[in-house]
């Protein structure tokens, strides 16, 4: 990870903030809410949303008391803690870079991980933080765009690739070669948006 990385997700996620959630709440609603219920988690497990956004995953966590969230662009924070106030749900939201989390080891019940692992510049870097701050038997939810598991991109989608990764998100990663650098154990792998593109994944950290 470089700072100049750091420095554009900051800059490109500040002017897209006016029409996110236009585009990240509508086409991906349904998917958020069936991710969070596959959490099975109680209303008093500390849950972490890492790359939280605006805070869309909120309105799916009312009930749960222990919420914290991050973001690598503070008008995103700013949006959340507006959101969680309107919705009147307690959430510990900070500005912080989901390769680097500053909670201690297993820190968290739960792990939501929406649409961050296919845009963080280093995801591995990122699951293994995600791995190392979750209890064990916690729980992670990912949902994002991936590869199918052994396929290699076409040629045309590696050039798509190279715009599509500098505005908006990685198309060309797989979840099972990400996961496969830590001990978290997959438990589903299910098709979502478009027509299986989008995936939810449940992980599950060893006792």
């Amino acid at each position: 990870m470089s700072v100049n990385t750091n420095t554009w997700n900051r800059l490109r996620y500040t002017f897209y903030l006016p029409i996110y959630d236009l585009i990240a709440d509508r086409i991906f609603r349904k998917h958020r809410k069936r991710s969070i219920e596959l959490l099975q988690v109680h209303p008093d497990d500390a849950i972490l949303i890492v790359g939280a956004g605006t805070g869309l995953d909120l309105p799916y966590l009312k009930g749960y008391t222990r919420i914290t969230a991050n973001d690598i662009t503070p008008g995103m924070i700013t949006k959340l803690k507006a959101r969680a106030e309107q919705l009147a749900i307690p959430v510990e939201a900070h500005v912080m870079d989901g390769q680097k989390l500053s909670y201690p080891d297993n820190s968290f019940d739960a792990v939501v991980l929406h649409l961050i692992i296919a845009v963080i510049p280093d995801p591995v870097a990122c699951i293994r933080e995600v791995e190392r701050v979750l209890k064990p038997s916690g729980t992670v939810v990912v949902f994002d765009k991936f590869l199918p598991d052994g396929q290699k991109p076409s040629l045309l989608r590696r050039l798509f690739n190279q715009v599509a990764s500098t505005l908006f998100s990685d198309v060309n990663r797989s979840i099972g070669n990400i996961v496969s650098h830590t001990s978290l154990q997959m438990e589903l792998n299910e098709p979502a948006a478009f027509g299986g593109t989008f995936r939810i994944v449940r992980l599950r950290k060893p006792l």
